[in-house]
């Protein structure tokens, strides 16, 4: 019983979907094929979205920027960490040294 339900289903649902792509299919066919409306856009509203263009393309820059300078930081971070306790076991060394020469004396 479920089965036979399921499969009325699945057949109208089909049929729905062959039924709009009939009524559709010729006006999608009159469509440009290049992604436009077919209308000759207004000088002005061209400039306006160049310029928006150039506004996006200069914020994808910055965050790429952004972002390379925020890895060499924690890159720089990363180093000097390092250093330092390189930096800290040689003093500490070099402090053992000096008392191991005012024992002796």
């Amino acid at each position: 019983m479920a089965e036979f339900i399921i499969t009325i289903i699945f057949v109208l649902s089909l049929g729905g979907f062959l039924f709009i792509l009939a009524r559709k299919a010729p006006v999608l066919a009159t469509l440009p094929k290049n992604g436009g409306t077919g209308l000759r856009q207004h000088k002005l509203f061209a400039i306006a979205e160049q310029k928006i263009k150039e506004i996006s393309l200069l914020i994808k820059k910055q965050i790429f920027l952004h972002k390379l300078l925020s890895w060499v930081k924690c890159l720089t971070l990363k180093i000097e960490t390092k250093i330092d306790t390189l930096l800290h076991s040689i003093r500490k060394k070099a402090q053992q040294v000096d008392k191991e020469l005012k024992d002796k004396r």
